[in-house]
């Protein structure tokens, strides 16, 4: 099964590249099938690992970054993947 993990913050206004560099600098405890870093307007900034795991599997994921990047705490979401075209 692959499940994906996303993780998505937003950045204190003016600070979007400053998250997105931090993120991009952060190493998971093992090594993801696929790793992809999008970012959206109003700083936002998602990540996104698949991985080859059963769905309620203990998989690394990206910390909290420090309250002075972010607005609000980072949202979390695991999904099981199920098609792929």
């Amino acid at each position: 099964m692959t499940v994906a993990l996303m993780w998505e913050a937003r950045a204190v206004a003016g600070r979007g590249e400053e998250l997105l560099a931090w993120a991009g600098r952060q190493r998971l405890a093992g090594d993801p099938l696929r790793r992809e870093t999008l970012r959206a307007p109003q700083d936002r900034v998602l990540v996104i690992t698949w991985w080859d795991a059963a769905y309620d599997a203990e998989l690394p994921e990206l910390p909290e970054p420090g309250p002075e990047l972010v607005t609000r705490a980072v949202h979390r979401w695991r999904f099981e993947s199920l098609n792929v075209s």
